[in-house]
């Protein structure tokens, strides 16, 4: 599987679970009701299933690179979807985290 489709695949997993997660919080916090927060269960869950489709067989090497993935989306779907403003720091801090990702990921290995 090349590096593309990898990271195509992180890339939906983080619009299941960053969009999952928003869902509940907007049936929740923004007392949107409870289809809103079903919507959100099933997205949580259709992550789940997207993660494994990733490549590599170590559950905690793929969560630990989505992590990564997870604070870059999380900063960018707030940006879309609430209007957040991140500052440099949120920016540089994701920047760190994407680069995690990469070297947990991608690093060569001998195997």
């Amino acid at each position: 599987m090349s590096i593309t489709r990898s990271v195509a695949l992180f890339v939906v997993a983080a619009l299941f679970e960053i969009g999952g997660a928003w869902l509940v919080w907007q049936g929740v916090r923004e007392h949107r009701g409870w289809i809103w927060i079903g919507a959100g269960v099933i997205a949580l869950g259709a992550y789940g299933f997207v993660a494994t489709l990733q490549p590599d067989g170590e559950f905690g090497r793929i969560l630990a690179a989505y992590g990564g993935v997870f604070v870059a989306g999380s900063i960018a779907w707030g940006m879309v979807a609430d209007g957040y403003r991140p500052d440099r720091w949120d920016v540089i801090g994701a920047l760190i985290c994407l680069a995690g990702m990469a070297v947990i990921m991608y690093a060569p290995r001998n195997h």
